[in-house]
């Protein structure tokens, strides 16, 4: 097959591929969108494509900040790219149309600054993931001390991070007498709004003490819930896409039925009415947050170490085990659950029913391993929250503990066969040494571990009910291995 997917073999697509309902030719960049990755295309990139039919002044700019492959995947399909919607009843295809250009940041730095600074620019949104705001997950604060931030204060027209760029490009509008874009942040941040407005003030107060209070005071960072579950597209998925489009799509990205987008409504230049593509605006999304980081987020992270350990490929597999249901419906329903204050009319019990049925959806083929990675990023925002509200109320941590403590199990490196682990993580070499020194003890390695401040902060390390319950699961992780400790768990 020889015909690839782009703006001229659009139309000539087989009936039932949906396509953009818009003149692609007739969209105006009103977004710049830094960490142009799967969510981002199956996510905002869909609820914008929506909006176009409406208002075409809202097209998607995007860029990557690291890789080249996105672009060299999307460039030759004039940004275009298919969705697949697959769930236990089949698989609908979409063509999204809403990112016109992407850039590749470490190539085209001026060529991204230059969108960004662009008047046409209201918002510039981001999917850069935890680690991409160089900040420490502890304490939320930006970590000055780390190597692209240090570089982007030396060398500010050169930007290397999320803040740099976005610091510049405030700076240049700004000399310019352009007003200040909104930044909407669309990764599992707590308080997601509130942390980049605390990481971009205090970068700008470091490259100008009067430019960081204009950023405090100008800039509008609104906090947003993002859901929806997208694993990494396989070779697969590409031959079955093609096979239906009869062209090829080097990059389409699959994705489940389910899908929510909250967002506090603060955006001074306007903003699409995403909200007529499903999008709920509300004045505090922090419940709905705390609901999708500790209900989803926690489970899914504790579902793929455990999982993972337990020898299980994807979230599905894991879910097909009776007794990792029976954890992850306690560990919702006790422990999550009782630290969640929702607004009226919000119906959890539902929530928490339709997550297991995601969990258990086998046309998705998430992987636990996927899943596992940037721990260190992940712990404090989707286990560690819940566990300082709970020992807060005096009350069990005996689920939340065996997540963290499956955690320390896989960042050792090593899995219960001896196989060595592809730990993926920004403090994958420093977790590796701290394992290795503590020679296969897990008291050992529980002890250490602690001491990862940026992890842990200075508070839990010194509460015994959580470090008690935490290096007594890993002693039964150790001696009798995952799926053996979670089916005890249950029987318990």
């Amino acid at each position: 097959m020889s015909d690839r997917l782009n703006q001229d073999s659009l139309a000539d697509l087989p009936e039932g591929i949906r396509r953009p309902a818009y003149d692609r030719r007739a969209v105006r960049t009103g977004i710049v969108h830094l960490g142009v990755g799967a969510f981002h295309r199956a996510h905002q990139a869909v609820y914008t494509d929506d909006v176009l039919a409406l208002d075409t002044g809202w097209g998607i700019v995007a860029a990557s900040l690291r890789s080249p492959d996105t672009f060299d995947a999307l460039a030759p399909q004039d940004g275009l790219y298919t969705l697949s919607v697959r769930s236990q009843g089949g698989e609908a295809l979409r063509i999204i149309g809403s990112i016109g250009r992407v850039i590749v940041a470490p190539r085209a730095t001026e060529e991204l600054l230059d969108a960004m600074a662009d008047p046409r620019t209201r918002i510039v949104t981001l999917t850069v993931t935890e680690k991409g705001y160089c900040h420490d997950p502890a304490t939320g604060a930006l970590n000055e001390a780390h190597p692209d931030i240090v570089h982007d204060l030396a060398y500010p027209k050169t930007p290397r991070s999320a803040p740099g760029f976005i610091v510049e490009a405030l700076r240049r509008r700004n000399r310019a007498g352009v007003p200040p874009f909104t930044v909407l942040t669309c990764d599992n941040l707590p308080s997601n709004g509130r942390t980049v407005k605390r990481v971009l003030t205090r970068f700008a107060e470091l490259v100008d003490p009067e430019f960081g209070r204009f950023v405090a005071n100008e800039v509008s960072c609104p906090s947003t819930m993002v859901d929806r579950i997208v694993p990494a597209t396989s070779d697969q998925d590409r031959q079955r896409i093609a096979e239906a489009l009869h062209v090829e799509d080097a990059w389409p990205v699959v994705t489940e039925p389910f899908t929510q987008w909250v967002i506090e409504d603060r955006f001074p230049q306007g903003r699409p009415a995403w909200e007529k593509a499903g999008a709920e605006f509300v004045a505090d999304v922090e419940p709905y947050e705390h609901m999708k980081l500790r209900l989803l987020n926690g489970s899914h992270s504790t579902l793929a170490y455990l999982g993972y350990l337990a020898g299980y490929e994807t979230v599905a597999d894991t879910m097909a085990d009776p007794a990792f249901v029976r954890l992850i419906e306690g560990l919702m329903d006790e422990e999550v659950t009782p630290t969640l204050h929702m607004p009226p009319g919000a119906d959890l019990a539902s929530y928490k029913r339709a997550l297991v049925e995601r969990f258990k959806n086998p046309a998705l083929k998430h992987r636990t391993w996927q899943i596992a990675m940037d721990g260190s990023q992940k712990l404090p925002q989707r286990l560690l929250g819940t566990v300082r509200d709970r020992l807060r109320d005096g009350a069990s941590i005996a689920r939340l503990s065996l997540g963290v403590a499956a955690w320390m199990r896989y960042v050792t490196g090593t899995d219960e066969k001896g196989s060595a682990i592809d730990v993926r993580d920004p403090m994958a070499a420093r977790l590796r040494e701290l394992a290795d020194r503590a020679g296969g003890s897990a008291e050992k390695l529980a002890s250490a571990l602690f001491g990862v401040r940026e992890i842990f902060g200075d508070d839990l390390p010194n509460d015994p009910r959580f470090t008690g319950a935490v290096t007594a699961h890993l002693v039964r992780l150790y001696e009798k291995g995952a799926k053996r400790t979670v089916a005890e768990f249950g029987a318990e």
